[in-house]
């Protein structure tokens, strides 16, 4: 990659931004962005056995504002068995 395409991650974030999400992808998790059925961007977090998050990206909320709550959220999942689930509608009762 030429150093003109190369950007440095902003100076108000800490090294350990997106800790979980660091962490979750050492441990062969993963996260994907991008469309998905008739959602225009979200973001998602899975571990090997399953699906930690599904966050569908709120009007005006920026790509890193988007991480900031997917990292949360991958946090909630593992400290709390919070899933979080924005993508999906709820089940009829």
């Amino acid at each position: 990659m030429s150093n003109s395409r190369h950007k440095s991650v902003p100076s108000k974030s800490s090294p350990d931004a997106f800790a979980n999400i660091e962490f979750l992808i050492d441990g062969n998790g993963d996260i994907t962005i991008g469309a998905v059925g008739p959602i225009r961007c979200a973001a998602t977090a899975a571990d090997e056995d399953q699906c930690l998050a599904m966050l569908a990206r709120r009007p005006g909320e920026s790509l890193p504002e988007l991480l900031q709550r997917l990292d949360a959220a991958i946090a909630d999942a593992y400290e709390n068995n919070i899933f979080i689930d924005e993508v999906n509608a709820p089940p009829s009762s």
